[in-house]
């Protein structure tokens, strides 16, 4: 069941952007994201917050100028997601820049696992490093850090995941750490690393690094900083939204980094016109797809390519894994749908389910796209190493995912071996026999976590489009700015009579669509191909299509009812 609801416009931030010159739709726009003054959607460099607030940060700093001076090896320990693989090569490049001896491992999520793991530590001691560097990882990994110490080899995690009871005993820069004021908690991986780098930037500077030659600008690393940072899908709060801003401008300007336009060219996207939709679901997914069916350090090569001719083969295998794994995501998806058929989905407040043939890496997209289509929070294991099972998990508004796994833990400690996230989006394992019993467990923790209201997905509006903004500047204007998780792209509901319909590409409806005020828009429903009736209620939003040179403004229906 779903419920439409518009958002709420608080007067007097409204009044307060009205007074400040923006026209009227964007300042209720702005004014229901909570938007107080247009100095909050400036996106100057000089607006980000500034590094030294964050716990830890100094003396990280310190410790890697220390690193550089000493010709020490540094060693960055990544993760197998789109967020750490931007980390890995910001790191790479960054490091490289100021001056370090550094390489890289990231680590197989099929062999490995999640994080800084003895296993890891121990492949890591191959390459012989000084000092092992964690990016978007190491919050969790006591036993990973212990086992580097033994071998006498120092850690700086540097990590944005909420940390758990127990903290691994070395320097840690992590703003969800206990005690760091940083004002902003939602930095991604990529995005805690870049800040790193400014800090021993600032460091050399006070050390006389430059005094004979130029500081290196870090600012050409924000291109990998905002594909991070949208694909990881954390809030995209003020200090967030300059981030991408200034990446996204990077990338229009032709000035991304090879990898990342090859990334644009090999998924037939123009980097002129780069947009938060572009990170989010067109690159994003193509990074992804290696750390899901292959090996990260594939995805890492491309970003860290010289040029755009030696990333673009690189790109292009990218494309050819995404391909590959959408077609196993549709395989499971459908396998999915079908086991829960013979369940009373509308009685239950979780979803878990576990097939031993599913594919380990893409049971958290899987579990996306049920917890999308059930509105329940979602959990799909596959078989891990042994006689393990790996799950991945979606949540909803009203359940913080990772509380609900950690209260199933406390209650039952010998269920979940291991477990990880956030408060949307998390991990765990257990042993293979006790699957019935966790589904039982969270299922008991969903129930009392939560009320029935929660169940109803809300679906919010800006409200009704006036008749003047349904126009060409208005749709520029929108699809310029930056949106994403947190900052909600705005979305429109009306009553409309459809003029014409037909299906194109045998899933999708292409619709003419009579609005209120008598207007007659070119609209599209994708993923929906049955006819809809003559008069509807939707949800929708504008934007441009541009085909054949002909541009055309258009709606896009998400809902309608």
């Amino acid at each position: 069941m779903s419920l439409i609801r518009a958002r709420a416009v608080p007067a007097e931030l409204q009044q307060s952007l009205l007074a400040a010159g923006l026209d009227t739709l964007f300042a209720r726009l702005y004014a229901a994201r909570g938007i107080a003054s247009p100095t909050e959607l400036e996106h100057e460099l000089k607006r980000l917050l500034p590094f030294d607030s964050m716990k830890n940060i100094i003396a990280a700093g310190a410790r890697l100028a220390d690193a550089i001076a000493k010709r020490e090896r540094i060693l960055i320990v990544a993760d197998y997601d789109a967020d750490g693989a931007t980390a890995c090569s910001i790191a790479m490049k960054g490091l490289g820049m100021l001056g370090a001896t550094v390489d890289f491992v990231v680590p197989n999520r099929f062999e490995y696992g999640y994080g800084l793991t003895p296993e890891i530590v121990a492949l890591a001691a191959q390459k012989t490093p000084d000092l092992l560097v964690t990016v978007d990882n190491g919050i969790a990994s006591v036993a990973g850090v212990a086992a580097a110490k033994a071998r006498g080899i120092d850690v700086l995690v540097t990590d944005h995941h909420l940390p758990g009871d127990t903290l691994p005993e070395c320097l840690i820069v992590n703003p969800n750490q206990p005690g760091c004021p940083f004002p902003s908690k939602n930095l991604a991986g990529c995005g805690v690393m870049f800040y790193v780098l400014l800090a021993l930037r600032a460091e050399l500077r006070q050390r006389g690094a430059f005094a004979d030659k130029a500081e290196p600008n870090l600012a050409t690393l924000l291109d990998l900083v905002a594909l991070g940072t949208v694909a990881d899908v954390v809030k995209l709060d003020a200090n967030n939204r300059i981030l991408v801003e200034q990446g996204l401008k990077r990338m229009r300007a032709g000035r991304a980094s090879p990898g990342v336009m090859a990334l644009f060219s090999a998924a037939g996207r123009n980097a002129q016109k780069a947009s938060c939709f572009d990170l989010g679901f067109t690159l994003g997914p193509r990074l992804n797809a290696a750390g899901r069916l292959d090996d990260m350090s594939f995805g890492i090569a491309c970003l860290l390519s010289g040029s755009e001719a030696a990333a673009l083969p690189l790109a292009r295998e990218l494309d050819q894994l995404n391909r590959a794994r959408r077609e196993i995501e549709a395989g499971m998806r459908e396998e999915a749908e079908v086991a829960l058929q013979s369940i009373a989905v509308e009685d239950c407040y979780s979803i878990a389910l576990y097939r031993p043939d599913w594919h380990q890496g893409v049971i958290g997209i899987v579990a996306s796209r049920v917890k999308d289509k059930f509105h329940r929070p979602t959990i799909v294991f596959a078989d891990g190493n042994d006689d393990e099972i790996k799950g991945s998990g979606r949540s909803i508004p009203g359940l913080h995912l990772r509380d609900a796994l950690d209260l199933v833990s406390k209650r039952h400690p010998d269920l979940i071996l291991k477990f990880g996230g956030h408060a949307m989006a998390a991990g765990l394992s257990l042993r293979n026999h006790d699957f019935t019993r966790f589904q039982a467990a969270f299922e008991a923790v969903c129930r009392e976590l939560m009320d029935e209201t929660a169940l109803t997905r809300v679906i919010e509006t800006d409200g009704e489009l006036p008749a003047e903004a349904f126009a060409f500047h208005v749709a520029e204007k929108l699809e310029s700015q930056v949106w994403g998780q947190g900052f909600p792209a705005p979305r429109f509901e009306g009553q409309f009579r459809v003029v014409e319909q037909r299906v194109v590409g045998e899933r999708h409806l292409k619709l003419k669509l009579a609005n209120a005020h008598g207007q007659v828009l070119e609209a599209m429903r994708f993923q929906h191909a049955d006819p809809l009736p003559a008069r509807i209620h939707a949800v929708y939003s504008i934007g441009i299509n541009e085909f054949r040179g002909e541009r055309i403004l258009q709606l896009l229906v998400d809902h309608c009812e």
